[in-house]
């Protein structure tokens, strides 16, 4: 009887191996292979030659390819892009924010499985977890636990408030690298601070890196309905000031989730494909703070019944606002909008620095038949789970009637218009750019045959980025008569020097008018909200860009404001340009005072790459530009 085959040697093969699974950026000495394609091995004997037919060498491998793409430029974008754009701004100012995911740089691998190794999963039952990590479902849910802090050591803790002195204010953020290095470099201490971009910019670049196709999505005036009722009430006193909700419901000016794709076998056919994975901690799932994955079929169709989190994904695009109106211990209700919460959900598109809307992925067109007709399944279903009356919770105002529930199909929305006749709307005559007068008007229109006698209460305040109201800085009142049809416009104006110091580092503001006619008990409420901008950084690439010769970078930055700023630090990133983030002390920059520096470094990755800027001041923090540089060999 012949003796048996002693393997000496193995031959693993990683550097070919990686290159034809595109996993040669991460590495080349360690062997790193996707789903579903084969890889080769090389066994050496000790003793013989291998015989076939004598000798037999069994491998299993479980090949199954849960989240595969059949699309090359979409697997290009989604798997291997290591940089991006996260839009921000408001619905009416959409800007995108350069972001560079670097899911292929130096340890970030191994900061992943160190990630999924610090979950409450593994450190529980750490066999199950390892079992269950060929689920892209299960995988999805843990990372979404782990990149906020909320119930562990995860990567970050969030701050909405106006107070980051002791971290990085979110803003100055603008990569994920530095992000999941400090993490690790800290014994896995969360760092300091997060907002919804950067969770989910975090989470894009930890997906990635898995291999699991993963893109940044943006939810222009996105709902956050604590109670489940599918309404987001927002409160007002006579002077137009909207007042911190008691029931913590807000609309938020954007919010950022990511969409991951996967099969979805846990749930009826159809619902597979881009799944909706939130990591900002707003409520409880199981009992952690995760949010997904939920199919964003479902949330199409309002099947808000399926695994995970389907309900709360699909009240941040459909819920309906209502206005209340707080006066003397009472609340009048304002009116009721359907059409305010979900707009120009927005993503990079592939392979392009263009931005896709993909509305039409999450919601029917707004105000069609079958969008109310999937707004009220959804209600349905969520009332059904609940036990009878408690779908409106005790906070909710009691002077509304019963059929004063969400939209039905007989009714459109309720607009202050269709009341009182007369419409009020607000319009920016400049661009708001940050440091000067924001000059706009208010329009008013009589749309009745009668004369009306109006007097409409106008007011600033500050916003935080969950859309909670700082105190008014500004207030005017307006008496306005207006004969039949006519339109009249008053002008406003808020200076610089009343809006600087009470504006929060988001940079919004928001601009209310409460419209009263004279002898009628009716109210129109008009708002508008503001985002500041500031003039982009410029980056110049100076010459060929080739793997590792020296190449200078120019970036030219100036101060927008007419005061001089003070404590201003540059900073500059890019995956494959820069080993580590360049960070260049300012010190002092006069008023409208521009500038520039070149730094030098030596690529070290081919291809098409970019660069990242930030600066920020005692003034600002997060003045930001970017540019794109091909990578020659």
């Amino acid at each position: 009887m012949a003796e048996g085959l002693e393997v000496a040697l193995t031959d693993l093969q990683s550097s070919w191996n990686n290159v034809q699974h595109h996993t040669d950026e991460i590495s080349s000495s360690r062997l790193l292979v996707r789903r579903g394609q084969a890889f080769n091995i090389t066994l050496y004997s000790r003793n013989r030659a291998f015989q076939p037919g004598l000798d037999n060498i069994i491998f299993v491998t479980e090949t199954e390819d849960a989240v595969y793409l059949e699309s090359e430029p979409q697997r290009q974008e989604y798997v291997m892009n290591d940089y991006g754009f996260i839009y921000q701004g408001n619905k009416n100012w959409i800007r995108p924010c350069p972001w560079n995911y670097g899911q292929f740089e130096e340890n970030i691998i191994d900061i992943c499985l160190e990630l999924l190794d610090k979950s409450l999963n593994f450190q529980i039952d750490p066999a199950t977890d390892c079992a269950l990590r060929g689920s892209p479902v299960y995988i999805s849910r843990v990372v979404s636990a782990m990149i906020n802090s909320n119930d562990d050591n995860g990567v970050l803790n969030g701050n909405w408030g106006e107070n980051y002195s002791d971290g990085t204010n979110p803003t100055e953020w603008m990569g994920s690298v530095a992000i999941l290095k400090q993490w690790h470099a800290t014994g896995c201490q969360p760092v300091r601070y997060g907002q919804c971009w950067v969770f989910a910019a975090v989470t894009c670049t930890v997906m990635r890196c898995l291999g699991i196709p993963t893109r940044v999505i943006t939810n222009f005036n996105s709902g956050h309905d604590t109670d489940g009722n599918l309404i987001i009430d927002e409160y007002y006193d006579n002077t137009g000031r909207i007042l911190e909700n008691k029931k913590k419901d807000s609309v938020w000016n954007f919010h950022v989730w990511n969409e991951c794709w996967m099969a979805r076998n846990d749930l009826p056919p159809g619902f597979g494909g881009w799944q909706v994975l939130d990591a900002t901690p707003q409520e409880t799932s199981n009992g952690l703070y995760c949010c997904g994955p939920a199919s964003v079929r479902a949330i199409k169709e309002g099947e808000v019944d399926l695994n995970y989190d389907t309900a709360f994904a699909f009240s941040m695009v459909n819920a309906d606002c209502m206005a209340w109106l707080v006066f003397g211990g009472k609340e009048q209700k304002l009116h009721q909008d359907t059409s305010t919460v979900g707009n120009f959900i927005s993503t990079k598109s592939i392979q392009s620095d263009e931005r896709d809307d993909i509305t039409e992925n999450y919601k029917y067109r707004e105000g069609s038949l079958q969008e109310r007709q999937v707004f009220l399944k959804a209600l349905q279903k969520l009332k059904a789970g609940r036990s009878p009356g408690s779908l409106r919770t005790e906070s909710q105002p009691r002077s509304v009637p019963l059929s004063d529930s969400p939209r039905s199909l007989a009714t459109p929305s309720l607009q202050p218009s269709d009341v009182v006749q007369v419409s009020l709307k607000f319009q920016l005559l400049d661009s708001p750019d940050m440091g000067q007068d924001i000059r706009f008007v208010l329009l008013a229109l009589n749309m009745s045959p009668q004369f009306k006698d109006l007097r409409v209460n106008l007011s600033a305040q500050s916003l935080l980025h969950d859309g909670s109201p700082l105190l008014p800085f500004w207030q005017d009142t307006a008496f306005i008569t207006l004969s039949p049809e006519e339109a009249k416009t008053y002008p406003c104006k808020i200076t610089y020097s009343q809006y600087s110091q009470y504006l929060s580092t988001d940079k919004l503001i928001r601009i209310s008018a409460l419209g009263e006619e004279k002898n009628s008990p009716e109210k129109i409420l008009v708002k508008k909200i503001i985002t500041l901008a500031y003039p982009s950084i410029v980056i110049n690439v100076l010459g060929a860009a080739i793997v590792n010769q020296p190449l200078s970078i120019q970036v030219v930055f100036s101060n927008p404001l007419s005061e001089q700023v003070e404590d201003c630090v540059l900073t500059v990133e890019g995956s494959g340009l820069f080993r580590r983030q360049q960070r260049v002390l300012i010190g002092v920059l006069k008023p409208h005072h521009r500038a520039s520096l070149t730094l030098e470094t030596i690529p070290f990755k081919s291809g098409q790459r970019q660069i990242q800027a930030n600066l920020r001041s005692n003034k600002f923090k997060d003045i930001k530009g970017y540019t794109n540089v091909y990578i020659g060999l």
